[in-house]
């Protein structure tokens, strides 16, 4: 029996070695052919700085007093792909009874430094002071470089009932 097993797994080895032997590498002339040009408006550089728009979805919404007020739950773009609108998401527990508010995305500020804790009541405290071991004095939490592709979170000054009370974005069919 185990010499069965052996002659399937010397057999299926076989196979996909002669896969891999069937492929020819490229000559230096047919990968001159198959490279595509390169273009002065397409390469990386002159898209830094630019932002993921699958990472600016789910960012969370704050207004001026640091206080959470939903998260981008959409963005809506013009027929030439202008973005137009943010879809925010507000109130409900993990999306269930949430409304959906269509925002004008130019007055949504968006902060690439993470947001500033005040040290009150249901909030995260910006630092720790617990040491252990010897060490002496307060350890802060380390700097986070921001991240290029995307911002940190999103500013728009209103408070949660301001956004609850405005009307509830549909999605149209």
């Amino acid at each position: 029996m185990f010499t069965k097993y052996v002659a399937a797994g010397l057999a299926g080895s076989a196979l996909f070695a002669t896969v891999a032997f069937a492929q020819t590498p490229p000559t230096t002339s047919d990968s001159a052919k198959m490279a595509p040009a390169a273009s002065s408006s397409a390469s990386s550089s002159s898209f830094q700085g630019n932002w993921r728009t699958s990472k600016v979805v789910g960012l969370n919404v704050y207004n001026d007093s640091n206080e959470s007020v939903g998260s981008i739950s959409d963005l809506l773009t013009d027929k030439g792909g202008n973005i137009k609108a943010a879809v925010i998401s507000v109130g409900g527990v993990l999306g269930v009874g949430a409304q959906l508010v269509a925002i004008p995305f130019d007055k949504i500020k968006f902060v690439n430094e993470p947001v500033a804790y005040t040290g009150t009541a249901g909030t995260k405290p910006a630092s720790s002071t617990t040491t252990t071991g010897a060490a002496t004095g307060t350890a802060s939490a380390p700097a986070t470089k921001p991240n290029p592709w995307y911002p940190d979170h999103a500013v728009y000054n209103t408070t949660k009932d301001e956004l609850k009370a405005m009307p509830e974005f549909k999605y149209s069919e």
